[in-house]
């Protein structure tokens, strides 16, 4: 018997040693600038059974924090005592929208749940959805917002809403389920109306947002709508028109996939010069600290980026079941990686953000921040210059706008959302942990802000 006893501590302790060894977390042994840029270092994925976790505690900011702007550039609150503030959209008076939003009730419990509802709360996630879109307005021209107004609700049909965009006198909302619609006028600052339905989404899973803009010829709308999963680990039934860039036709209401195969898309853009349209995309996990590369790319109509088969242009994913190598010859390769894991999710081009010659062309990015690689990284604003052919300069890396966001102690006092421009060219960043709508400006911008106030309200 003692026998048998000393055997059972000798494999049960040979488990928990194999537990740990299994769960030890994956550290980087790339800078975070090694896997950006147009050709990024690529090393060998390094396959986690279990994921590493490394979730910065969400504090706030203390005081009269703030970030740090970049060298000849300032940062003041635009707007304070917001919940959970995620996107932004500018109305052609100057208002400023923006949703106050978080994931709809996430499918599932047990073990799994119980832990990705910690780990939420930890990162600032945890919150309800506050379903609200609140309209901020900075009439004086300050570059503060003295005044605010709910401009659409749960009441309304909210759920989980996202992006916003203005079409004739219609304003439209996207869900994380559905394209809703509005009667409304610029100046307006409340809307009685209930929704009406555009078009159906595939709903929740575990990428939930829905970013919304017009495409070029302004007869139809892009939408953005990420996996339901990693890997498709749960089947690719669940994944019917995700993980993809749908095209919306709000007239008729029919719905058609624009681009395929790429994994949580998130802000969307027309490139001003070239009126492409172009995406920042978070990529797949569990691949280790470095690998793979978030990115920034420009998407064309039938393009299909790999996911979940493969990444990069084609290097395979070995975990996924069954293989098809049949596809790699028609995988896109994206334009520009942003590192591993540091999930952007905001981006505006230059056109109408003012902070001088050093950002006059280009994509500034709202990098939300790794919860999943040792060191953390991400967490800031950064820019992407574009060379005069409308793609990123070669051999340019992104460079810092906005940085801070992540204390001494490795704490998250914000993290960056969605970006635009205000009416004077200044940059707008939503912080859904600090609860603040930052604005960047220059003195070229700030010179531009009383004729901004003098606009039409």
């Amino acid at each position: 018997m003692r026998k048998f006893l000393i055997v059972l501590l000798v494999l049960a302790l040979v488990a928990l040693g194999t537990v740990w060894w299994l769960s030890r977390p994956d550290v980087a042994k790339l800078a975070a600038n090694d896997v950006a840029g147009r050709f990024p270092k690529l090393s060998s994925p390094r396959q986690e059974t279990f994921p590493t976790v490394n979730v910065a505690k969400a504090v706030g900011w203390p005081g009269e924090a703030k970030p740090t702007a970049a060298a000849g550039l300032t940062v003041n609150a635009f707007a304070k005592g917001l919940d959970h503030p995620r996107w932004l959209y500018r109305l052609p008076n100057g208002d400023v929208l923006v949703a106050e939003s978080n994931s709809p009730p996430r499918e599932g419990g047990g073990f799994t749940g119980w832990v990705m509802k910690t780990l939420m709360g930890r990162a600032g996630a945890g919150v309800p959805s506050a379903n609200r879109i609140t309209l901020l307005r900075d009439a004086d021209g300050d570059g503060v917002a003295e005044s605010r107004s709910a401009l659409l609700t749960a009441a309304n049909g909210l759920d989980s809403p996202f992006g916003m965009v203005l079409l004739g006198e219609t304003l439209y909302v996207a869900n994380h389920n559905a394209v809703i619609a509005f009667p409304f006028k610029v100046g307006d600052t409340k809307i009685a109306a209930k929704a009406r339905k555009i078009a159906d989404l595939p709903g929740g899973g575990n990428h939930w947002t829905r970013d919304l803009i017009l495409s070029p010829s302004g007869q139809t709308f892009y939408v953005s709508v990420g996996s339901a999963s990693n890997i498709a680990e749960n089947g690719l039934d669940l994944e019917k028109r995700r993980a993809a860039i749908l095209e919306v036709d709000p007239n008729s209401k029919q719905v058609r996939i624009f681009a395929t195969g790429i994994r949580n898309p998130v802000g969307l853009a027309l490139n001003p010069a070239s009126k492409r349209l172009w995406a920042v995309v978070n990529e797949r996990d569990m691949l280790g600290s470095d690998m793979p590369p978030d990115y920034l790319t420009q998407v064309d109509i039938g393009a299909f980026y790999g996911w979940p088969w493969s990444y990069w242009g084609g290097y395979v994913d070995k975990r996924v079941r069954p293989e098809r190598p049949d596809l790699l010859e028609y995988t896109a390769r994206p334009d520009f990686a942003l590192g591993a894991h540091v999930a952007p999710l905001g981006l505006t081009f230059a056109q109408d953000v003012q902070l001088g010659g050093s950002y006059a062309s280009g994509a500034f990015i709202g990098l939300h921040g790794s919860w999943n690689r040792v060191p953390a990284t991400g967490y800031k604003v950064v820019y992407v210059p574009f060379d005069g052919k409308g793609l990123p300069v070669k051999g340019a890396k992104p460079v810092d706008v906005l940085t801070g966001f992540l204390d001494g102690e490795g704490n998250a006092r914000g993290r960056p959302v969605g970006v635009t421009a205000d009416a004077s060219g200044a940059l707008l960043v939503a912080d859904d942990v600090g609860n603040v709508i930052w604005r960047v400006s220059s003195p070229q911008s700030a010179g531009t802000a009383s004729a901004a106030a003098s606009a039409p309200r």
